[in-house]
């Protein structure tokens, strides 16, 4: 068995404002991909490499999916997740839980996108 998690989706209500605001915290360009099964679905995919560690995933917009008030919490490697942390609120979101030491295991951040979504920061040191 592999890594337990092949694929993640963030949903948003509005994906220019979601857009906007993962470009800015993690610093990467997010690209439009498409569903062929689905002309109603948007997404846009994270920067990912199939041959390193991680999962790859995507903002979403679907009708009837709406954002924030889920129970999945999607934690992004950093180098230095205060980095990205220290970008979350001037980017439109808020910091939940600020750079904190998980043990042998690093550090986390905890901050709530402009959808209303939480997500993880992680990073060794």
């Amino acid at each position: 068995m592999g890594n337990p998690v092949a694929w993640f989706e963030i949903y948003v209500d509005e994906m220019a404002r979601a857009q906007k605001f993962y470009e800015t915290v993690l610093d990467v360009k997010l690209e439009k991909i498409n569903d062929p099964t689905d002309s109603g679905l948007q997404m846009l995919s994270f920067p990912f490499t199939m041959e390193e560690y991680g999962a790859a995933g995507a903002l979403a917009k679907m009708d009837g999916m709406n954002a924030g008030g889920n129970s999945t919490l999607v934690y992004f490697s950093c180098e230095d997740c205060s980095v990205e942390e220290s970008r979350v609120e001037s980017a439109g979101g808020t910091v939940h839980q600020t750079k904190t030491s998980i043990g042998e295991y690093g550090y986390v951040s905890l901050a709530v996108d402009t959808e209303g979504n939480m997500f993880g920061l992680h990073s060794q040191h």
